[in-house]
């Protein structure tokens, strides 16, 4: 805005222009003052900057991995062995219901457990000597495997454990409290690595390809990642196709479950020129800028490929190291005179 402030003064100002000969005052008009000292314009030099094209989504960000663990008694939670943040292995203790619940029958399937294996052990060494037959000896098989999957149930509904190896993200009892059957207790995530999913519609499913470049920010933290998995049919519910992206979170600086800035770089080249819209003109079906040299604009036809915000590739009409004009454009023919207007000092430039 304060450009074009200036800009504005400087066309006013150069408009009140008067030439004094003794007591004769001539105003000039703006055509005359525009003939001799040429229209004031503004230049920037032409770059190969790159030009990158990225649609953006609003999604929520897991872990790469994510399980919870579930309370299959209702207790109250005895003890809690670790923390949100702890790094825990896999079948690790978390937390604990007392022994003695009735509902657990802790003991009784210890005792049961305990009785099955010594009863096996002594078939099993009569059975190597020929003392049991085979039927006998496959029974007290039968009932010891029973009897111990018994007694693994219920020690993992007391001492329950960490599903997968990973980081403490949540836990949501405390001790003392109680717990409910089918209750959530804790989640573990691997976070080293974050994924999510975002919905993209019909009319953008055709620019997304596994192997695009993405990025996530959240609270000032960017991760980088890259599409992985893009669906070939429609979801109903949503009427739009499921692509899934993982970043990588070395510093497990982005935390999960967060909802984060989804960027996917649906195109991206290196050597394109791109420029502001606002200096294309249309013409009809023609588009064209006016490009500065030897003092005079010069119109310039051009193709344009992909925009990106405010910005529109140009595919042909300007080559790197040129000067495109980005004000005073709307007075301009091709071979105008022009004056450029430094972008500091808002004076004339050499």
């Amino acid at each position: 805005m304060r450009r074009v402030t200036v800009f504005s003064t400087i066309l006013i100002t150069v408009s009140l222009m008067v030439i004094g000969c003794g007591d004769e005052i001539e105003t000039k008009n703006m055509e005359q003052i525009y003939a001799e000292e040429g229209v004031p314009i503004r230049i920037e030099k032409v770059q190969a900057g790159g030009f990158t094209s990225t649609i953006e989504y609003q999604a929520v960000l897991t872990g790469i991995k994510e399980s919870s663990a579930y309370a299959v008694v209702d207790d109250k939670i005895d003890h809690i062995h670790y923390m949100v943040g702890d790094y825990v292995e896999k079948d690790a203790v978390v937390l604990t219901f007392p022994t003695d619940n009735p509902s657990a029958q802790y003991y009784q399937a210890k005792v049961a457990y305990e009785n099955a294996e010594a009863t096996f052990e002594r078939m099993k060494s009569y059975y190597e000597v020929g003392g049991l037959s085979r039927q006998d000896f496959d029974n007290a098989q039968a009932a010891y495997k029973v009897a111990k999957a018994d007694w693994d149930a219920v020690r993992q509904s007391v001492l329950v454990k960490a599903p997968i190896g990973g980081i403490v993200t949540r836990i949501n009892v405390r001790e003392t409290e109680n717990a409910h059957h089918d209750d959530e207790l804790f989640a573990i995530s691997q976070i080293d690595r974050l994924k999510t999913r975002i919905w993209v519609s019909d009319k953008q499913i055709g620019h997304v390809a596994v192997g695009q470049t993405t990025y996530a920010q959240w609270n000032g933290v960017r991760l980088s990642g890259e599409v992985v998995q893009v669906d070939l049919s429609m979801n109903q519910a949503r009427q739009a196709f499921g692509v899934v992206i993982e970043f990588t979170n070395p510093e497990m600086a982005m935390r999960c479950g967060v909802t984060a800035t989804i960027s996917v770089e649906t195109y991206h080249d290196a050597t394109a020129i791109g420029i502001e819209r606002k200096n294309v003109i249309k013409e009809g079906d023609e588009y064209f800028v006016y490009v500065h040299n030897g003092g005079a604009a010069h119109r310039r036809p051009v193709a344009l490929g992909r925009t990106a915000g405010v910005d529109v590739e140009i595919l042909s009409g300007l080559n790197p190291g040129e000067y495109l004009i980005t004000e005073g454009q709307m007075h301009l023919d091709d071979g105008t005179k022009v004056m450029v207007i430094d972008s500091a000092t808002g004076m004339a430039s050499e």
